[in-house]
């Protein structure tokens, strides 16, 4: 059989543990450090399993994908702009193509605009969490950015084109195992589904990538809740 070419996957989450770490490339912690810089370290055990569930979910796209680890979360699901700026320009010098950010920051940060638009100028596929409802979140927000959600209509192998103010698709809201569920694990899964297109087809651009999902998608338009 053929053998599909490696695909680079950078998380940024609160680590990885378990079964998923055998095939971490990787692994650096960004922490806060003193007047709002951010120091990298060794990454720690993940103490809070969001990471891992989210890798589980990343690795199982793709046979031929590897995970590299930023960590930014360690006791809490709270990190900085700074943090994530420096963790996401880690994952580019590593040759990252995509990397998942199931999270958002409330502020607009200058910094972290800048670092994801040096990523997305790379080629790095950008996808990252963003409120089905409300005020947009960053990195999210950020233009290039694919603003990804959970969708209560889509099963584990589908997603949703949603083509709403907050968001562009939807994924399958639980992870398996785990009792990680919401945005974040809706993510993680139209990452998995964007991963396994770059499997397939290596050097896609992010354009023609966006339309791949628009195509896979099951669902088009808002969830529409009955009250």
């Amino acid at each position: 059989p053929v053998s599909l070419p490696e695909v680079r996957v950078g998380l940024i989450d609160s680590g990885v543990a378990g079964i998923a770490a055998s095939r971490v490339a990787a692994s650096r912690s960004f922490h806060a450090g003193p007047e709002g810089h951010s120091l990298a370290g060794a990454a720690q055990d993940d103490r809070l399993g969001h990471g891992t569930a989210l890798a589980g979910i990343l690795l199982a796209a793709s046979p031929a994908s590897v995970l590299l680890n930023a960590q930014v979360f360690t006791d809490k699901l709270s990190c900085s702009a700074q943090q994530v700026a420096a963790a996401l320009a880690w994952l580019v010098d590593e040759g990252v193509q995509l990397v998942n950010m199931s999270f958002g920051l409330r502020e607009y940060r200058t910094g972290l605009r800048a670092a994801c638009d040096l990523a997305l100028e790379a080629g790095v596929v950008l996808i990252a969490a963003a409120p089905a409802r409300g005020e947009p979140v960053f990195p999210a927000g950020f233009p290039g950015v694919i603003r990804a959600t959970g969708d209560a209509r889509c099963s584990e192998s589908q997603i949703s084109c949603l083509a709403t103010a907050q968001a562009d698709f939807g994924g399958y809201v639980r992870a398996a195992g785990h009792r990680v569920a919401g945005a974040s694990v809706g993510c993680a899964n139209v990452s998995a589904r964007a991963i396994q297109h770059l499997a397939t087809t290596p050097g896609v651009s992010a354009a023609r990538l966006r339309q791949w999902l628009a195509a896979q998608a099951s669902y088009h338009g808002p969830e529409r809740r009955v009250s």
